[in-house]
């Protein structure tokens, strides 16, 4: 398999729920909010291993995740310096040969608001969330996202932007997805936040 850096996304800060979902689902060090983030997702998956070797050698960053499923390979590092955060990626890059902007581009696969979500619906979405509960009556955004990992910086800038419940944060695989709900206006204003940040991230098409 040809290599791929599918993924770069850096996070400045860490928003309060964002940073919950990750440290509860995580099998690493747990971040804090305040903290910057990293994650980066290769192809083929087994060169994250050395990735992660790189990044944690040069810089005093922690690892929350480094997982490996069927095609990509993710790693996410976090600290409380900025700067730190900027040493690690740096040196994965310099490894790599590549710069920042060879990273694949995100692309928006789907997008779907529900207004007023049925109760029902709202039972079957939370027997398998890992995030806040999603309650009827609020309005739900679905956002499906490729590469994978560029929903965590979705789900951190819709966080910025509004006053919203983050249910389900999904990074791996081929598709990522992100469920975030609450008031109508609300939701809106923070899916134009996911798909402006998105749209910033420069990158290989």
């Amino acid at each position: 398999m040809t290599f791929q850096l599918r993924t770069y996304a850096f996070i400045d800060r860490m928003q309060p729920q964002a940073a919950a979902h990750v440290a509860a689902t995580c099998p690493g060090d747990v971040p804090i909010a305040g903290m910057a983030e990293l994650y980066i997702e290769v192809a083929p998956g087994n060169e994250i291993f050395r990735c992660a070797d790189i990044a944690l050698k040069a810089a005093d960053v922690k690892p929350a995740l480094q997982v490996v499923e069927r095609e990509f390979g993710l790693l996410e590092i976090h600290s409380k310096s900025q700067a730190e955060v900027f040493a690690a990626g740096q040196a994965v890059l310099d490894y790599l040969k590549l710069k920042e902007t060879d990273r694949v581009k995100p692309k928006v696969a789907s997008a779907m608001f529900v207004s007023n979500v049925n109760p029902y619906q709202a039972q079957l979405i939370n027997k398998w969330r890992k995030g806040n509960m999603l309650l009827a009556g609020r309005s739900l955004f679905v956002l499906e996202v490729t590469p994978a990992a560029y929903v965590t910086l979705a789900a951190n800038e819709a966080e910025k932007a509004a006053d919203i419940s983050i249910i389900e944060v999904r990074a791996l695989g081929r598709f990522g997805r992100l469920f975030i709900s609450g008031t109508e206006s609300d939701v809106q204003a923070a899916a134009s936040a996911c798909t402006k940040a998105l749209e910033a991230v420069e990158g290989r098409e």
